[in-house]
């Protein structure tokens, strides 16, 4: 469809941007490393760390790495939540010329093993709170370089006790064997004591390895470019300005960071982002302890917040709401996950500052379509194609349905990733031959080129913004003994969005519903396991034998 939405756009948001303006994505941080170095770049347990600070810990940090004979192009693994080791790792990988690999803190030994095999990192950040996963997998996987970071390190004196009270306190941190892995403040150390060449990057090197799941249940990497990332951090600031533009002279936005950075979402549009436009981050590592979000979140005075749905909901019911000042919040932006009209309503009133839906994938590193910044209500639609993007919706054979029809989401622009790692047939089956990207979502669009999910071609399960594949989950459980078989369908959840239903046909009767929440916990991460479990005698299925998840969906 022709370009109406741009009729759409505020004053000020141009229709394309520029992708090409950076030659790296190093080139557009090492801009503002010295443009922004006396601005705070990180806030995190009462100490602010500065651009200058960054850059000059990442430089390190990256000498550190090429001291450990990695070549330009190796993967290198970060397994962290929201920690100020965290951006500095990845500035420092990035500037040492490998690629990073964001892996989820929370995964099983399975999942991560799976991870580190496919993507063939040969070295790996990881917070010792999570080590013993490692120390599960390690023998199997290619990862033999292994930093080890603790909650406390970069905060000084105070860290000594923060460390304390993770490790013996709350007993965060289980018992863990890795020999040979550096401590991160040593691997700082060693790199201002070595040398560091600046390799020569292209836009189109590999940035990051972004890992996804799929109609198969095997988790991939979308494969994003230095151009991917840098056109999508464009795309966001033309956006968000006409929110921002009147910020006192010398003043600088302040984002809360809640959502994980290993995330997409956050990582361009909290980390990245600000990182462009001179901004700090509010870093919160755990989202889950409201009392301590509210505690944090209310020593700072800040304009943008992005968030899921389910957090909005959380915050916007939780007791503590009015501790914090709101009064400077300028830009609410939904992701990751439906907004509901109910939060969307309550966060409006609680606030008065409005969620602004946007639309992504980590193949789209993340951001397609958004409403504008400008909107004073919730439309319930996930907005107009964002500069440089062209949106359309198709049938199975590629052609682009008619206006009023639903279709396939089709996306095309410069932060469409350039492939997954290493499956060039899975690559093929989401690209069509002019260029666009197949979402596998189901959507509508008006006369004024403002979209709308209405259905989900996958069977993509979306708790709390992840992905859940149900023939992930049920290749699993379907290992456990004493499972015939089994099937996975999404179920509404008032917390989450969705949630995972399990449906078992037992082969052994004595298999009961503890036994089987024991065995997802020891083999998938939290939010892959189901919230409800039903046995049943058999399962529905066509005449050939699959199973007709549709009838699952409507007895839930």
């Amino acid at each position: 469809m022709d370009s109406v939405w741009l009729r759409h756009y505020p004053d000020g948001v141009p229709a394309t941007i520029d992708p090409d303006q950076y030659v790296s994505l190093v080139a557009l941080l090492e801009e503002s490393f010295q443009k922004f170095k006396d601005r705070p770049a990180f806030h995190f347990m009462g100490k602010t760390f500065g651009f200058g600070e960054i850059d000059e810990m990442s430089r390190a940090f990256a000498a550190y790495l090429q001291g450990l004979g990695l070549a330009k192009g190796d993967r290198v693994a970060v397994m962290m939540p929201n920690v100020p080791q965290y951006p500095v790792a990845v500035a420092g990988i990035l500037r040492a010329g490998f690629v990073l690999v964001n892996v989820n803190p929370l995964y099983t030994p399975r999942e991560l093993e799976h991870q580190l095999k496919d993507s063939g990192a040969k070295a790996i950040v990881i917070v010792e709170n999570f080590a013993g996963t490692l120390q599960a997998c390690l023998n199997a996987v290619p990862t033999k370089q292994v930093i080890l970071a603790s909650m406390g390190d970069l905060l000084g004196v105070k860290g000594v006790l923060v460390n304390y009270v993770v490790r013996k306190v709350k007993k965060m941190v289980p018992a863990f064997s890795l020999p040979g892995a550096v401590r991160f403040p040593a691997a700082l150390a060693q790199g201002r004591r070595s040398s560091f060449t600046a390799p020569a990057l292209k836009r189109d090197d590999i940035a990051v390895l972004q890992y996804t799941g799929g109609t198969t249940g095997v988790s991939k990497g979308a494969v994003l470019t230095h151009r991917n990332v840098i056109a999508n951090v464009l795309q966001s600031e033309a956006w968000n300005a006409p929110a921002l533009k009147d910020l006192a002279p010398g003043q600088y936005p302040v984002t809360i960071c809640a959502l994980p950075l290993y995330h997409i979402f956050a990582f361009t549009v909290n980390m990245m982002l600000s990182m462009r436009t001179g901004g700090a981050n509010v870093l919160i590592p755990n989202p889950r302890d409201l009392p301590a979000v509210f505690k944090e979140i209310g020593k700072h005075k800040f304009q943008s917040f992005p968030a899921v749905n389910t957090l909005f909901t959380a915050m916007a019911n939780h007791p503590q709401f009015d501790t914090v000042d709101w009064s400077h919040l300028r830009l609410s932006v939904g992701g990751g996950m439906a907004v509901t009209s109910g939060t969307a309503k309550l966060w409006l009133e609680k606030t008065g500052s409005p969620i602004i839906e946007g639309y992504g994938l980590s193949e789209t590193a993340p951001s397609a379509t958004c409403n504008p910044v400008t909107s004073k209500t919730f439309s319930g639609a996930i907005g107009v194609p964002i500069p440089s993007t062209e949106v359309k919706l198709i049938d199975d054979d590629g052609n682009e349905v008619p206006l009023g029809q639903p279709g396939e989401i089709a996306i095309r622009g410069p932060q469409v990733m350039a492939g997954y790692w290493q499956r060039p047939d899975e690559t093929a089956k989401v690209m069509t031959p002019d260029g666009f990207f197949r979402s596998g979502d189901i959507g509508t669009v008006d006369n004024g080129g403002y979209f709308k999910i209405v259905d989900r071609k996958k069977d993509m399960v979306l708790v709390s913004g992840f992905n859940v594949y149900p023939n992930e989950v049920e290749d699993v459980v379907g290992q456990m003994p004493g499972v015939l078989e089994c099937a996975v369908v999404g179920v509404p959840d008032e917390k989450s969005g969705e949630a995972v239903k399990l449906v078992v046909v037992r082969k052994d009767p004595a298999v009961n519903e503890a036994d089987v929440r024991s065995y997802c916990e020891t083999h998938l991460t939290g939010y892959k396991r189901p919230k409800v479990i039903e046995f049943r005698t058999d399962l529905p299925k066509t005449p050939v034998g699959k199973i007709l998840r549709r009838e699952l969906r409507a007895k839930s």
